[in-house]
């Protein structure tokens, strides 16, 4: 056996241990590489409009949160879209709520991290929710 096939042979067998299956839990996004402008990151934010109990959130409330908590951590700006949320229930039926995304453009650093998860602390208690989702992604970005 020449050394090339015994070391090839070797590695081969070493790293078929090496791979997990499932799902990936990777916090770290990949930096992508820009022809044009800075690497950062694109945070959105989904945010449900429905109270388990009560009146819905209002668009007043909604303003206050955005002025007071989102505003403060995300100095440089932010977009904000009303959607429309739309899910098929463990119980068959399907169900709809108003809802907003907040979109963030920022760096990949840890206030930006932490901006971001106390606005979804916030959010979930202040007005009763479950849940916030996010969705990150690499962006490359040039004003």
């Amino acid at each position: 056996m020449s050394a090339r096939l015994f070391y090839s042979s070797f590695l081969l067998l070493a790293l078929t241990g090496c791979s997990v299956p499932g799902k990936v839990t990777s916090t770290a996004a990949p930096t992508p590489t820009c022809a044009t402008g800075e690497a950062m990151q694109q945070t959105a934010l989904y945010f449900g409009l429905n109270r388990p109990r009560g009146q819905a959130i209002t668009e007043a409330e909604w303003q206050t949160f955005v002025d007071k908590d989102v505003t403060p951590r995300f100095k440089d700006g932010l977009t904000v879209f009303n959607a429309k949320g739309q899910w098929l229930g463990n119980d068959g039926k399907l169900a709809r709520e108003d809802s907003k995304a907040l979109m963030l453009i920022h760096a990949t650093d840890r206030s930006s991290e932490q901006g971001i998860e106390a606005l979804r602390a916030i959010y979930k208690q202040r007005f009763a929710q479950d849940s916030v989702m996010r969705v990150d992604t690499p962006a490359c970005v040039a004003f």
